[in-house]
């Protein structure tokens, strides 16, 4: 892990990207947002709050792995999510 500040623009980038994939997707069948659109932008939404909040912990005790673990819940969060927006 580089640093911070890199973890911090990969979940912004990889989710970001989720997000642009569903407006897409949106734009390409419907011309408009369903429920169920609209409730995988509020996942992607509450994971990249959820995973922000993990960066900016303060009292982590081994911080390599606490870094670590963190990339892995983005790859595993983005996999779900690319899963879910591939089944609509």
């Amino acid at each position: 892990m580089a640093n911070v500040r890199n973890l911090k623009k990969d979940i912004n980038y990889v989710l970001g990207d989720i997000l642009q994939a569903i407006y897409i997707h949106e734009m390409t069948t419907a011309g408009k947002p369903t429920e169920t659109t609209n409730a995988l932008i509020d996942e992607a939404l509450q994971s990249f709050d959820t995973l922000m909040a993990k960066v900016n912990a303060k009292n982590v005790e081994n911080k390599k792995n606490h870094f670590k673990q963190i990339n892995k819940d983005l790859e595993e969060t983005a996999n779900q999510l690319v899963e879910k927006i591939n089944a609509l």
